[in-house]
């Protein structure tokens, strides 16, 4: 054993993908009359890239709109109307009142004998008819308020259906959303596309991806996912571009745990299933190249841990042993003779034995002794021992056959060498 720095890696693989994509899916039913784009272009947020027929929308947004103008004039002409009956009803009002005052005058007069009857009577109409048309006046207002009104909400109702056919044309436009990269162009001018509708998915014109953050989307067993954390660092390798490491960090970690042979996440499963399980894992690529396409088959090495200085051993070196097997072989048979003067072993010792110990075989005088272990991080090659060991005990290495079979006691050859290679036979 020796002292050196460890590194545990979690490996996992997955492919490229861009931090941020966007499938752009039609929203109107309709024939691609144009494609301002192709695939693997640059664009920017606001660019044109795709214009679908639109004749029957762009002749209801100006049908609408003019129906919009032709509302607006009414409700002028309401407003006008409703000002001149506002104006005979102050006019109304200024007849009914000198009418009244005639003939409060002409009542007096009468009254007192100094004029004749007929006089009165014409003073008595004039106020009557005053007063009809003081009526007359205030409900001519009444009618211009409501016809002010409705020519009001036919100009809300215009506006509102203006909004609507408004946005049917503009569906039948698409821009980009963001600035970024054409990474898919399934569709040609004069095809028509179609809105998605229940279960049915509609077209899909293209998508479109912002290239400025990319990142590694792989796939991490169970069983190490427990130790991977957000900014671990990482190195992904890609297929496509040999001999080259690229750097990244570990940026999401899924929480639904994913069935390894249907891609399903456990969440969307009805059924519960005994195969093994991944976890989604997002490392954000620190230094990737201009070049670089989504898709690409990617592999990431997640350092989850480092130790510096620490005492390791081979991994080969560790074994499993039951307590049972640990007992040397002459105590073994002092042991049996004494068990088998004596009354049979409890089931508490029977149990005891049969517990299993991981520990490595230690060279002690020459011969093997087994030294029971706590072990920390692993690396490649390398295991770190946390309790039962130090510093220049020499461990026994060797095939699992051996290991698995060597007894504590037995006489150990010391032999340090490098194994040989097999001669290839000529």
């Amino acid at each position: 054993m020796q002292k050196q720095n460890l590194a545990s890696v979690v490996s996992a693989s997955g492919e490229i993908k861009p931090k941020t994509y966007a499938n752009i899916g039609a929203n109107a039913f309709g024939r691609i009359v144009k494609l301002h784009v192709k695939e693997g272009d640059r664009v920017q947020r606001g660019q044109l890239l795709a214009q679908l027929e639109n004749v029957q929308s762009l002749a209801d947004v100006n049908a609408t709109r003019a129906s919009v103008q032709a509302a607006e004039t009414d409700a002028v002409a309401a407003e006008a109307n409703l000002k001149t009956s506002l104006a005979d009803l102050n006019r109304a009002k200024s007849d009914a009142t000198h009418a009244k005052l005639d003939w409060d005058r002409a009542q007096g007069l009468y009254n007192a004998a100094l004029i004749a009857k007929q006089d009165y009577d014409v003073k008595k109409a004039a106020w009557e008819s005053a007063e009809a048309g003081l009526a007359q006046a205030e409900a001519r207002v009444a009618q211009a308020k409501a016809q002010k009104d409705s020519a009001d909400q036919h100009i809300s109702q215009n506006r509102a259906n203006l909004t609507r056919v408004a946005d049917v044309l503009q569906k039948t436009t698409y821009e980009a959303p963001f600035d970024g990269v054409i990474t898919n162009l399934p569709v040609r001018e004069g095809e028509t596309v179609v809105m998605g509708i229940q279960n049915s998915p509609g077209s899909t014109l293209m998508t479109i991806a912002d290239m400025s953050v990319i990142t590694a989307e792989v796939r991490v067993d169970e069983t190490d996912i427990v130790n991977v954390h957000l900014g671990q660092p990482a190195e992904v390798t890609i297929d496509a571009i040999p001999h080259k490491i690229f750097h990244g960090v570990v940026s999401e970690i899924g929480d639904n745990a994913i069935v390894r042979s249907t891609g399903v996440a456990t969440s969307q499963s009805t059924a519960t299933s005994e195969e093994a399980k991944d976890f989604n894992v997002v490392v954000t690529l620190t230094d990737p190249p201009s070049d670089l396409r989504p898709g690409l088959s990617s592999t990431a090495k997640i350092t989850t841990a480092n130790r510096s200085n620490v005492l390791s051993i081979p991994i080969q070196a560790l074994t499993v042993r039951t307590r049972g097997d640990l007992v040397p072989r002459d105590a073994s048979k002092d042991k049996n003779k004494v068990e088998a003067a004596t009354s049979a072993p409890t089931d508490a010792s029977k149990q005891k034995e049969k517990e299993e110990l991981q520990g490595v075989f230690v060279i002690r005088n020459k011969k093997a002794e087994f030294v029971q272990v706590d072990t920390g991080i692993s690396g490649t090659t390398d295991i770190e021992v946390t309790k039962g060991l130090q510093d220049g005990d020499e461990v026994i290495t060797g095939s699992y056959k051996v290991l698995r079979t060597l007894k504590p006691g037995t006489s150990v050859k010391i032999d340090n060498s490098a194994p040989k290679k097999e001669e290839e036979s000529s």
